[in-house]
């Protein structure tokens, strides 16, 4: 997916990661729902029903949209082929992406390669109100390992009866860290509201507990990898170099379509799927300069003299652990990272 880094895309100053390289995004239009609620009144698409977000059909017909979407914008490097397909974190990133390549390579992609997504699977949740979502998730078949390992986890949103389905998070899991999912007699998933009490912690809570953790390693109950640990030891060790310091600043993304999104699992706890934001901030000393490459200047405003900042957004996925854990009670599972506007000075 242009624009994405860690779980592992290339984008702008991307960083590899053991997943490959992501892709994607996708859409959809969806038939209105008329239920009738327990007292007999008729509400009208659901608003106040609680009913499944879409049905299977719909949601493999959004997976094939999302398919087709990437396939055209990715190939054509052009932002506006998938603007309406693609929301919040993932959309941010995939759009700085697409626009600073569309910059760097005019001409598109010289060596594009259909996306081919197979043998999905589709989380939908029983809910009432907007906005509607539910998880797909996919074998594909780009990427650095066996793609039978690994599992293209995309949520779609949708926010009205009239709006498309479109895709806010992406992130690449393996297949033993898909959990099994609390269902109902029906198969339908079950929601984790944003200020649950089931699991550890509540998901509206990640976003900020997330950064207070990368800034000060508090709160503690984060457990220890990649992303969380491993991620602020990077950040230390890359700080101060010789003519050159880094300073980060760390901000909760969780409002809108960059809300938290959280399914139950079996055992009490959930996979939430959040996002946040920051800025990392390049001073030179004197006769240096902060290196850039040229996706990062298609994103610049301003001329590069002695400061870079870049802002990027940051999507995670966790697993919570239920109430009563101890210790480990969120472990991040993945994250991909996208630069989407820079500044120099």
């Amino acid at each position: 997916m242009p624009g994405a880094t860690r779980a592992a895309a290339a984008g702008p100053a991307a960083r590899g990661r053991r997943r490959g390289p992501l892709r994607g995004l996708a859409a959809t239009a969806v038939a209105t729902v008329l239920a009738l609620t327990a007292g007999g009144c008729v509400t009208v698409h659901g608003e106040l029903a609680v009913v499944p977000s879409a049905s299977r059909a719909e949601a493999a017909r959004a997976l094939k949209d999302f398919t087709e979407s990437y396939n055209a914008s990715n190939a054509a490097y052009d932002p506006a082929l998938n603007a309406g397909r693609v929301t919040g974190a993932l959309g941010a990133i995939n759009q700085a992406g697409l626009k600073a390549r569309s910059v760097t390579q005019p001409g598109g992609n010289p060596r594009h390669k259909p996306l081919i997504l197979s043998d999905a699977a589709f989380t939908i949740p029983k809910k009432a109100g907007w906005p509607r979502w539910f998880l797909a998730d996919a074998t594909a078949d780009q990427g650095s390992g066996p793609s039978t390992t690994s599992r293209w986890a995309v949520v779609f949103v949708r926010n009205g009866p009239q709006q498309l389905w479109e895709a806010a998070y992406l992130q690449v899991l393996a297949r033993d860290e898909l959990p099994k999912f609390r269902t109902d007699a029906d198969g339908w998933a079950v929601p984790v509201a944003a200020d649950a009490a089931e699991p550890a912690v509540a998901p509206r809570e990640l976003s900020r507990e997330y950064v207070s953790y990368l800034r000060t390693g508090r709160p503690e109950h984060f457990a220890a990898g990649p992303e969380t640990s491993a991620w602020r030891e990077k950040r230390r060790t890359t700080a101060s170099r010789p003519g050159l310091s880094t300073q980060y600043v760390d901000q909760p993304l969780d409002s809108g379509d960059f809300a938290p999104l959280g399914l139950a699992t079996e055992d009490g706890g959930a996979l939430v799927f959040f996002a946040t934001r920051y800025f990392d901030r390049q001073t030179a000393a004197a006769g240096f300069r902060p290196r850039t490459n040229a996706e990062v200047r298609a994103l610049t405003t301003g001329q590069v003299k002695s400061t870079l900042t870049k802002e990027w957004v940051s999507s995670q996925v966790a697993r919570v652990a239920p109430a009563g854990a101890r210790q480990n009670q969120v472990t991040v599972l993945n994250r991909i990272q996208g630069v989407v506007a820079a500044k120099g000075s």
